[in-house]
């Protein structure tokens, strides 16, 4: 049943987004959210004939795919309570028993995480968010250089001054990472990276997933190449799926040419199947560094994890932080990861990821090949790809998808990309909590499809 607000919480909603920094750049989303209970949320409508009513959607966007357990879930409360009631506070510089037992049960003997990254190998530190593991991650490579007391290169790698990254590649907004991405838009103006000796290093973009490329570029600059940072499936590219086989090609690479392997896993985090999707048939895809995020913080904490090889580390208080594994945050990961595993929601993941796939290509894909190019993705991360018609009137289709009664966010696609492979469109991300059923998922496919045919009957 719709409702409509009072005219006093409509002229605050109203009021409030106009005094939020619009980082957008375009008109602003005329919907604001009220609330909601696992995968649903209420939104409100706040611009024209519509403002003030409400309407109940399916979240397939997971807040910018982080809310694992979607909304207002029994157990949140319950890390939170016993966040706040038992572990009390500690910085960095102090031991935390639950930090402790949180790093021993995912990376002790024996642990949870402990045939990926054992304790004795890889050292870990926790960041605020994605972004700033990312930072770290980043940090630790280009200190790899030198001695960390000395301040002088180490023997050996004065000639290591290429970081290399991927055509497409999303790893943050931040000014130390925006040179990774090879759009001239995040970066024209902002502080570039010095590339003078003897610590200069650039920064040279591939095409992601073409092996033969890969093999070339080692061939040629495999001595130069101090570090790759990839992303396990690539994010705002579109949901790019690595072939079988590439990411552990890659490894061999870079182990073979002395390079580090830094793996992006923010977004993968818990949304392939399984924890990690650094993985393949003969198991984990070994790395130098992974930073995960987004669902690690549970969908209530901003938080990641930078996991590094104990070799890797910044200078003498170089990586303090006030963020780092705090014991609140401690609580939330150790019980959130406790209920991922006994409610076996990876593997729940899983399967809901292949009905997923075969419900957007058959049910939207197929049907509406005007507006979709191709569906592709695996476990609570796929990808509806626009067609370029589709793509230039974006922001129509996605109000007409939500008034139908799901939520969505686009992705900007790789767009144009080097050696033969296509341009890669704006591209809708179907990244819905762990705790969607099969009845919900079937549902959030059918509400796009109705919200893909009133467009298609709007522009007739």
């Amino acid at each position: 049943m719709t409702k409509r607000l009072s005219a006093d919480t409509l002229s605050i909603l109203r009021q409030g987004r106009e005094i939020h920094l619009n980082h957008y750049g375009t008109h602003r989303q005329p919907f604001a959210v009220l609330g909601g209970q696992g995968v649903h949320q209420r939104l409100a409508e706040l611009e024209g004939e519509r403002a003030g009513t409400t309407l109940d959607v399916i979240d397939a966007s997971g807040g910018y795919a982080s809310a694992c357990l979607g909304a207002n879930h029994p157990a949140v409360r319950g890390m939170l309570d016993r966040a706040l009631t038992e572990v009390g506070y500690a910085t960095d510089e102090l031991g935390s028993l639950e930090r402790s037992r949180l790093l021993y049960e995912l990376f002790g003997p024996g642990g949870l995480w402990a045939d990926t990254f054992p304790g004795d190998a890889y050292h870990v530190s926790g960041r605020n968010s994605g972004s700033e593991g990312m930072e770290l991650a980043l940090r630790m490579v280009l200190e790899s250089r030198f001695d960390q007391r000395t301040l002088r290169p180490v023997p050996g790698k004065e000639q290591r001054d290429i970081i290399v990254a991927f055509e497409g590649a999303w790893h943050g907004w931040t000014s130390g990472l925006v040179p990774l991405l090879n759009r001239r838009h995040y970066r024209v103006g902002l502080p570039a990276q010095e590339t003078g000796k003897p610590y200069g290093v650039t920064v040279e973009h591939v095409p992601f997933g073409d092996a033969q490329v890969l093999a070339d570029y080692f061939g040629d600059r495999g001595h130069r190449v101090l570090a790759v940072v990839v992303e396990a499936i690539q994010g705002d590219a579109g949901i790019l799926l690595p072939p079988p086989g590439y990411l552990r090609g890659l490894a061999r690479l870079c182990g073979s040419h002395g390079a580090l392997l830094v793996a992006d896993e923010v977004l993968t985090f818990a949304k392939s199947g399984a924890f990690f999707a650094m993985t393949d048939d003969e198991g984990p895809v070994p790395t130098d560094i992974t930073v995960i995020g987004k669902s690690v913080g549970m969908g209530v904490l901003s938080t990641s994890m930078v996991i590094a090889r104990r070799s890797l580390a910044v200078r003498s208080s170089g990586a303090v932080a006030t963020s780092d594994l705090r014991p609140l945050t401690c609580a939330v990961l150790r019980d959130g990861i406790h209920l991922m595993v006994n409610d076996k929601l990876l593997e729940h993941s899983a399967t809901l990821g292949e009905q997923l796939g075969e419900l957007l290509r058959h049910r939207l894909v197929d049907r509406f090949p005007e507006l979709y190019r191709e569906a592709r993705g695996v476990g609570v991360m796929h990808g509806l790809e626009l067609t370029e018609a589709a793509a230039v009137r974006l922001d129509d289709l996605r109000r007409h998808v939500i008034r139908a009664g799901t939520y969505v966010e686009f992705m900007a696609g790789a767009g144009r990309r080097t050696r033969g492979q296509r341009y890669v469109f704006p591209t809708m991300r179907i990244a819905p909590p762990l705790v969607t059923t099969s009845d919900e998922a079937e549902q959030l496919v059918d509400r796009i499809a109705e919200g893909s045919q009133r467009f298609r009957e709007a522009t007739a």
